[in-house]
């Protein structure tokens, strides 16, 4: 059963709510399901704080809000968008003495090292991790390699991480030759590492990290690679689960992990929506699964999902597999659609939801009387490695 929040959109029912990072299944991407429901909006006394304290900050404070922010934290963020999209205002705004980052603690990482010295990242609540980031560990990373180099194929492979991923990997991958990207400009990069092993009709690698449903979709969808030339490393398992001669057979060695908000979607959510909304149009994100990105209609990253919305034409529907503070979001921007949420039940991303008005307010405060709580700085070297990668993925064709 469903609760209906406007004519536009249908809410999922809140007695199925995924309070996801609550409990951790890593090998489950259907997330932890348990009864309950979002914390109630803040006490407009609260609301007034927030308010005071960002006035008394001003040109100091720069307040970046990811789009799956709650919107009460996004009504006090100077500018919106995706992870990276935010570590490059903040990078273009060398005068702001802080960058409060309401994301997840890769995004702030990020932010530290397209900013100057002189400023000051601050995440307002150090446990907003992400999932998928934290199932790729630098340790597990390295041991990986490990097994790459004893199979005789890492000369011929470069590795390839996601942006949702710590700043040391990203700094492993700088070190190894690779680039970063994002699940924009992912073929892009994928095709820049291929080419740098003898291009996609050769015999060279790819290790791409850490969500293995971006590698495939893209590599299968968009470079014409086959299922068969992926295989899956998992680190949990003695040489990742994989002989030495898959790995020599391989083209796309994928890191077992995954968002576990999209891999939530399943094949089911598209046949059922398609079921119960005439002509609609299914628009999901490439984290997904590769069967449920088959059978969507349109497939995008986070910008593009919200760019065809605004461009859709009055009167169409929508379902939309991504976060559904996002899609909550964009139905209230977009009254004249029918937009829907793809899955049944709730999926909040909670460790993007623990950036609430409480932290904020308190991050504010805590700056305005003269103390910087929750600093995030990485280390020197990985700070040199990850900005390598970066910048190659800045250097990347039509980036």
């Amino acid at each position: 059963m469903t609760l209906t929040t406007s004519a536009a959109f249908t809410e999922p029912a809140p007695s199925a709510l995924l309070l996801l990072g609550r409990g951790v299944d890593l090998a489950s991407e259907r997330g932890v399901e348990c009864v309950g429901d979002l914390p109630a909006p803040s006490d407009p006394d609260l609301v007034e704080r927030a308010r005071a304290a960002r006035a008394a900050l001003g040109d100091r404070a720069f307040v970046l809000g990811h789009h799956y922010q709650r919107d009460e934290v996004i009504a006090f963020a100077d500018v919106t968008g995706d992870s990276f999209k935010l570590a490059r205002e903040a990078a273009a705004r060398p005068d702001a003495e802080f960058v409060i980052f309401c994301g997840v603690h890769f995004m702030a990482e990020s932010a530290d090292i397209l900013t100057s010295d002189s400023q000051q990242v601050v995440l307002p609540d150090l446990a907003a991790g992400c999932s998928m980031a934290d199932m790729a560990a630098i340790d597990q990373v390295e041991d990986a390699w490990d097994v790459l180099v004893d199979a005789g194929v890492a000369e011929d492979t470069v590795p390839v991480t996601y942006m949702n991923s710590t700043a040391a990997i990203k700094a492993f991958t700088g070190r190894h030759g690779g680039t970063v990207c994002t699940s924009s400009n992912a073929h892009v990069a994928l095709r820049w590492a291929f080419d740098k092993v003898g291009g996609l009709d050769g015999t060279g690698k790819v290790l791409f990290m850490p969500d293995q449903h971006l590698g495939r979709n893209t590599a299968v969808l968009q470079l014409g690679l086959s299922l068969d030339d992926c295989v899956v490393f998992d680190p949990r398992k003695p040489n990742g689960g994989l002989t030495a001669q898959q790995l020599k057979d391989a083209r796309m060695i994928l890191w077992r992990g995954h968002c576990s908000v999209h891999g939530r979607f399943s094949a089911r959510n598209v046949t059922d929506i398609r079921a119960a909304v005439p002509d609609v149009t299914v628009l999901v994100h490439p984290e997904c699964k590769h069967e449920v990105v088959t059978a969507a209609d349109m497939v995008g990253s986070t910008e593009y999902i919200i760019k065809a919305l605004d461009a859709a034409e009055p009167a169409t529907s929508w379902a939309v597999g991504t976060e559904l503070n996002l899609v909550r979001r964009l139905a209230n921007a977009h009254p004249d659609k029918q937009v829907h949420y793809l899955d049944s039940t709730v999926c909040f991303c909670s460790t993007m939801n623990r950036i609430d008005l409480p932290h904020l307010v308190w991050a504010m405060e805590s700056l305005a009387a003269g103390r910087v709580p929750n600093r995030i700085v990485v280390d020197a070297d990985d700070a040199h490695w990850a900005r390598v990668a970066l910048d190659q993925m800045l250097a990347l064709p039509g980036y």
